[in-house]
């Protein structure tokens, strides 16, 4: 059997955040201890979004921070909470400040495209034409590779019409699809952004919605308002075999 590829996924750390009962700090540093301690070791770490809570240098640099001694390539998304000039500068991502942060990495057997999906300024998402134009070249490369798509708000319906107000647009959801449905070697598509764990699905594959390292919401299917539960952390592994993928999420104390 061919090594497998493992790639870990955080997600909606919110380094600076003070609304939910647990310290986000204290969070994301479990889930990378955590990590650590996972028996076999990760190829890469993708961080879909929302790693600080107003923006600011200084809640990057407490990421940075905490990654110190993660001997593997990190990928990094913007979530709406995040500045994409001051993730750049921070991270030394190249293009221009305020400019879409995506881009497309060989994680072992697996290719890994990251869409922006944040519009600036905005709680909701959006893929406006350019990124989907960027994304189906990207996919046109390479067709014969096993690929993942990672985004911060995930192209799904929930049923929550407090979540569906800040999540991606009906239109840009089914021009994703248009995408996604030309390219086979599409194997799933993960995401963060709601703080807990949802399985969907977009062109007929899996859309997986990864849990925070912060805080985990409840389920909102007629809540006026996103309600928040007890602060317990969260990493996911992907875990790429023979070309088959599969996702495992682990929930981590805090401490």
């Amino acid at each position: 059997m061919i090594k497998p590829t493992v790639l870990v996924q955080l997600t909606d750390s919110h380094i600076g955040a003070v609304w939910s009962e647990g310290d986000p700090v204290v969070g994301l540093r479990a889930a990378i201890a955590a990590i650590r301690h996972l028996d076999v070791a990760p190829d890469a770490i993708l961080f879909s979004g929302d790693l600080a809570e107003t923006g600011a240098e200084a809640e990057y640099e407490l990421v940075l921070e905490s990654l110190q001694g993660i001997d593997v390539p990190v990928h990094v998304l913007p979530g709406n909470h995040d500045d994409r000039a001051a993730m750049r500068r921070c991270f030394g991502l190249p293009g221009e400040a305020e400019a879409p942060i995506q881009h497309t990495a060989e994680v072992g057997a697996l290719r890994l495209v990251l869409v922006d999906s944040t519009r600036p300024g905005e709680d909701r998402g959006e893929l406006d034409s350019s990124r989907l134009e960027w994304l189906d070249g990207q996919l046109a490369a390479a067709p014969d590779r096993p690929t993942l798509l990672a985004m911060h708000h995930p192209p799904i319906v929930t049923g929550s019409p407090v979540w569906e107000a800040i999540d991606l647009p009906g239109e840009s959801r089914s021009a994703l699809a248009e995408v996604v449905a030309r390219h086979p070697q599409v194997l799933g598509i993960v995401a963060g952004h709601h703080h807990q764990m949802i399985v969907a699905e977009l062109a007929s594959r899996p859309v997986t919605v990864i849990p925070s390292t912060y805080g985990q919401a409840r389920v909102s299917l007629g809540a006026s308002k996103i309600v928040f539960g007890e602060a317990v952390s969260a990493i996911a592994v992907h875990v790429l075999t023979d070309g088959v993928l599969a996702s495992y999420v682990q929930f981590v104390p805090y401490g």
